[in-house]
């Protein structure tokens, strides 16, 4: 198979899992090692994927990856954060979901509870409740960003301050090995800032691509929190500040 037709496969690939692996893609192809290397070399030149030890990841920086994207990466890890997250939000409680396809999935698994108040800035969470008749949606009022159906601002910030709720999920960009919890748009964190100090239980929805990812806006950090759901073991420095924040790590 030439380099013509590995480059886009070797892209779906990692747009699905985050990352790649330079022997998993030589076994998948059916080329040497150094073929693979090459490949992923020109794509770190193009600016497409980023180069680490034993393979590549989708590049970081100062802007996500597209919405689209972000959709389709991690998909199975996903639906497992938001089925053991689901697990800890009974019936007849207000719930904070903020911008993000993990808290989308957060959202799916939520259809069947009952009774349910959800305030969201996520326009895509509120048209995925709009199917639970037992659930009440409120919408954050502000500035929607059409990239990503999104509510954005200190209009949407003060709104959602005039709420308390029983539980904050909130995702994020990236999480940094030093326990921050960061993201893109300073427009979306001060709204995710304002519904974790509303929220009597707060809780960060965040799959393993957040781990290899960097972000420049800091939304708080991991000591603030009381629970985390993820797909993987954690790194051992933000471990070790969970233990002693007796902030609680779920691995689905």
């Amino acid at each position: 198979m030439s380099q013509t037709f590995r480059i886009p496969e070797i892209l779906a690939m990692a747009r699905r899992d985050g990352q790649v692996s330079v022997d998993k893609l030589a076994a998948h192809f059916g080329v040497t090692l150094q073929t693979i290397r090459r490949d992923l070399s020109d794509l770190a030149d193009a600016g497409r994927l980023e180069r680490v030890h034993g393979g590549a990841i989708l590049p970081s920086g100062i802007t996500n990856i597209a919405y689209e994207e972000r959709r389709a990466l991690n998909q199975s890890a996903k639906a497992r954060i938001a089925a053991a997250t689901s697990r800890m939000i009974p019936s007849d409680c207000a719930v904070f979901l903020n911008i993000g396809t993990t808290t989308e999935a957060v959202a799916r698994a939520l259809v069947h509870h009952q009774n349910l108040l959800v305030v969201t800035n996520n326009i895509n969470v509120a048209q995925i409740l709009g199917a639970n008749p037992d659930c009440q949606v409120i919408v954050v009022g502000g500035t929607m960003r059409p990239a990503d159906g999104g509510v954005v601002g200190e209009l949407a910030a003060r709104f959602v301050s005039a709420f308390k709720f029983d539980y904050a999920v909130i995702g994020c960009s990236a999480l940094d090995h030093d326990g921050d919890i960061l993201d893109y748009d300073m427009q979306e964190v001060v709204v995710s800032q304002s519904a974790l100090n509303q929220a009597r239980a707060t809780v960060l929805v965040c799959d393993q691509s957040k781990l290899t990812r960097a972000a420049p806006a800091r939304i708080g950090s991991v000591s603030e929190l009381d629970q985390i759901v993820t797909d993987c073991a954690l790194p051992d420095v933000v471990s070790r500040i969970c233990h002693a924040a007796a902030t609680h790590i779920t691995v689905a």
